[in-house]
């Protein structure tokens, strides 16, 4: 009997597998595999050796077994296995989440004809020739290259011919589908005779020789007229740079002018030069070459240097204020225990300077420290003081990274050359060793929630991975989450106070402005308001720079039509499309044509008539950040304006440039998203202008008012961070709500208190826990009743006073995404042990009521109820 592992593979399914290994196989638990699943190829990890082989079924055996050593050590295994119970996430997508080692495989995607393709073809061609070709399709006979051609020239006449067939428990029947166009039926035919041989055909050759898109290529899999495969091999996942080095002492023969001046490039830059900088100065690659055949210059492969980016700042020595002092003491003091702490400090009070003293405190301990910030996009100002402060002791962990970037800086974790580690949610897996401090920046933002599975929240993995490991976990923040302030109000956090600004600068004074009152007072809508505009043009006359937030993306965020109300939705998403103009080289908006889905990214020209009624009358109704953009060129034109959004931020380095030059006073006047409001200090910002960002009180999310206090607090706090006091201006037709109040006396405490108060009564979080589970189908009829089926299921079992309570099913407040139809249920129950067990009572009954596992999502503390 063979000797078997068991293996967790990235599938949705809530188990692991048993594999037989080869002769000369040893796996240890926490290694990589490769194991054959289904036509796949798939890379899952180990999680248990000396299995005894199942006496039911016979088992498969690994292909290839990657890793001698652990890869993963056992507290990451450990925390795998809390995640996928606590989250109902499968155990081989956790896994996968936790290892960024894509690159260190090649994976290779392979087409081939079934069975049912070969008769499919055959019958067609059988019909159009009298069964002329139809002889060359035999099940198992390979085609020559002559009965290839012969029956490419025969697909022509096909489509008249050829019906959609498909395979069931009832054999090959017709298949009941859209008639398809003579061209896409010419198209499939292309396909199954370039596989008719029936050797397995690479992706690419198979696209490049038929012109087929992969959407034709998954549509004849469901047909199951082809089939798809993969295979994974090893691959070296290096990042490698070579460099063009002088070769010295060599007798110069007779050179040509362009060979000279490679030479010359080289000996001034030391001798040697990257061949990428060589091809920027626009000097000859075929001249390089002739000088390295002559044995004058010689090419040499390096390790590719890594760029940490951020905006470069001075390497100072710490000066912390009493109040951060008492703080790092409270931290240092807890190090190589279990501790977790809540930072909670006012904008501008020092947290960071807090955050750096203590990594430098773990690493006089020999400990290493994982900092995670919101978006590594959006704090380029904290990445580049960690590099002047730590410099190549720092690794770099986020989805902007190449493949191999990941890979490489994951190794540098792991090896031990970077015990400081910063990155966005997912380096809260980094193989860090000794793990001394997890410190988490801003940890009330929701990037921190994952929206896709697994969906954890980094937050609260990270206190888990620091109770695992006996590391401290500081979290920071001048907003905390309402769920992270009760539990140090109920002691399970211990709380750090800084309640002051650094050198006793003063919190910014903020005006709201009623925008009721202001229509009634000048009879017109005004997207930016009098007094908005009168502290702007003050500030910008006196030399100081201003920020205006105006929360949306685009020009404007919906076209109505006026004569019969229809609004223009995208074709996939059930959401009206956004208006956005063509930026001019200018940089500011000018008028264009373009609709888009910031969903799916559809996009199409604005129609000359509504689609619905024929009128010509389109509203456009809201104004974006690029039509903010547009009004401020007008009212100010000789404020020198930059726009921060997801339109103008879309690469890795894009923001650095633009807050450099916020930084160094080229841009006076920033409008943009909440992307502004993250974590930006800048000195000479002294006005901020909150445009619109109340709109979400009225959105269907209990969790609505917690963040507008949030985002105006923190917006708020860009303001004022220099010698110059600051002034926060914002409009608002909510004057009145406890949470704009709040903000605007900076009273995180007041605002606290009444948010409490409701959710204890509707049993809302922190005083219940919280799960949104989402059915969802391309098709209406299936979704439906998956979510009847599972809605009923959930109403029996916690009938008669159940410990859970069910809301729904229901549509999603967005009832369609990416042409997928969605429909939720929310469960709200006292105690975790309950809501898991129904969950996963209702997991066990859509099994058996056939409701497939990927088309149900279980978002266990869910952040977005959308």
């Amino acid at each position: 009997m063979p000797l078997c592992c068991e293996v967790a593979l990235p599938v949705p399914l809530d188990r692991t597998f048993t594999y037989a290994l080869r002769e000369g196989q040893r796996p240890v638990r926490g290694a990589r595999v490769i194991a054959p699943f289904r036509n796949e190829k798939l890379i899952g990890v180990v999680t248990a050796t000396e299995v005894a082989a199942p006496a039911d079924f016979e088992v498969r055996h690994l292909d290839a077994v990657l890793d001698d050593e652990p890869l993963l050590e056992e507290s990451l295994l450990k925390l795998a296995e809390w995640i996928a119970q606590y989250y109902l996430a499968p155990l081989g997508e956790v896994l996968r989440a936790m290892l960024p080692l894509m690159a260190e495989v090649r994976r290779t995607v392979y087409y081939r004809i079934t069975d049912l393709g070969r008769d499919v073809l055959a019958k067609a061609l059988e019909a159009a020739h009298g069964g002329e070709l139809s002889h060359l399709f035999g099940r198992g006979r390979e085609m020559s290259r002559e009965d290839e051609e012969a029956a490419g020239a025969s697909i022509a006449p096909l489509a008249k011919h050829t019906s959609g067939f498909v395979q069931d428990d009832k054999g090959s029947r017709p298949e009941k589908r859209k008639k398809l166009s003579g061209e896409a039926l010419d198209l499939e035919m292309r396909v199954l005779t370039r596989l008719s041989s029936g050797e397995p055909v690479k992706v690419s050759t198979l696209r490049t020789a038929t012109a087929a898109s992969l959407q034709v290529l998954a549509a004849l899999v469901r047909k199951k007229w082809i089939a798809r495969e993969t295979s994974a091999v090893e691959r070296d996942a290096r990042r490698l740079e070579r460099f063009a080095v002088l070769i010295p002492e060599s007798r110069l023969p007779k050179l040509t002018e362009k060979q000279q001046a490679i030479l010359a490039e080289l000996a001034a830059c030391g001798g040697e030069m990257a061949l990428d900088e060589l091809r920027q100065r626009e000097l000859s690659s075929s001249t390089l070459q002739t000088l390295v055949r002559r044995e004058l210059v010689r090419i040499e492969e390096r390790p590719a240097a890594f760029r940490l980016g951020g905006i470069a700042r001075r390497k100072e020595p710490f000066e912390l204020n009493p109040a951060q002092k008492q703080a790092l003491e409270t931290i240092a003091g807890a190090l190589g225990e279990f501790h977790s702490f809540l930072l909670f400090g006012v904008t501008g009070s020092g947290k960071t300077a807090v955050y750096l003293a203590a990594m430098h405190k773990a690493l006089e301990r020999g400990m290493s420290a994982i900092l995670l910030v919101p978006e590594i996009g959006l704090t380029p100002q904290t990445v580049g003081v960690l590099d002047a402060v730590f410099g190549s002791r720092v690794a770099l962990l986020h989805s902007a990274l190449t493949p191999e970037e990941r890979s490489e800086q994951w190794r540098r974790i792991q090896r031990g050359d970077a015990p400081i580690v910063v990155g966005t949610r997912s380096a809260i897996f980094a193989p860090a060793p000794k793990l001394g401090l997890i410190l988490i920046d801003e940890e009330h933002d929701q990037s921190y929630k994952q929206e896709e599975t697994p969906r954890y929240n980094a937050r609260d993995v990270a206190v888990m991975r620091a109770k695992i490991t006996g590391a401290t976990v500081v979290l920071g923040s001048a907003t905390p989450a309402l769920e992270s302030w009760q539990n140090a109000v109920q002691g399970k956090y211990a709380r750090i106070e800084l309640r002051d600004r650094v050198m006793d600068r003063p919190l910014p004074e903020v005006e709201l402005v009623d925008m009721r009152r202001e229509f009634q007072e000048t009879g017109q809508e005004q997207l930016f308001s009098r007094a908005l505009i009168e502290q702007t043009k003050a500030a910008l006359e006196r030399g100081e720079q201003a920020i205006i937030l105006l929360n949306r993306r685009g020009y404007s965020f919906a076209v109505i039509c006026r004569a019969c109300g229809q609004k223009l939705e995208c074709q996939n998403c059930a959401i009206a499309l956004t208006h956005h103009k063509p930026a001019s080289e200018d940089g500011i908006a000018r008028e264009g044509q373009r609709l888009e889905c910031h969903y799916c990214g559809y996009r199409r020209t604005v129609p000359a008539r509504c689609p619905k009624c024929e009128s010509e009358y389109l509203y456009y109704l809201g104004a974006g950040s690029q039509q903010g953009e547009e009004r401020l060129a007008e009212i100010f034109p000789g404020a020198r304006i930059g726009r921060m959004d997801r339109d103008t931020v879309r690469g890795r380095y894009d923001l650095e440039r633009l807050l450099a030059r916020l930084h160094s006073g080229e841009i006076n006047l920033l409008v943009g998203t909440q992307m502004i409001a993250k974590g930006h200090d800048i000195h000479g910002v002294t006005l901020v202008g909150v445009v619109g960002c109340d709109h979400s009180l009225s959105m269907p999310d209990f969790r609505a008012a917690e963040r507008v206090f949030q985002l105006m607090t923190q917006v708020s706090g860009r303001a004022g961070r220099g010698d110059l006091p600051g002034r926060v201006v914002v409009q608002t037709y909510y004057p009145d709500h406890y949470a704009i109040l709040a903000a605007m006396k900076h009273d995180y405490a007041a605002f606290a208190e009444r948010e409490l108060k409701y959710r204890r009564w509707m049993h809302y979080p922190p005083f219940g826990v919280l799960a949104n589970v989402l059915v969802q189908s391309q098709k209406l009829e299936e979704a439906s009743g998956w979510a009847a089926v599972l809605g009923k299921y959930l109403a029996q079992s916690q009938s008669g006073g159940g410990a859970v309570r069910v809301l729904g099913p229901c549509t999603a407040p967005i009832a369609r995404i990416k042409g997928v139809y969605r429909f939720h249920m929310i469960l709200k129950a006292a105690s975790r042990k309950a809501l898991n067990a129904a969950l996963r009572g209702m997991l066990a009954h859509a099994e058996s009521a056939g409701v497939p596992r990927r088309n149900l999502v279980v978002d266990v503390d869910a952040a977005r109820l959308m």
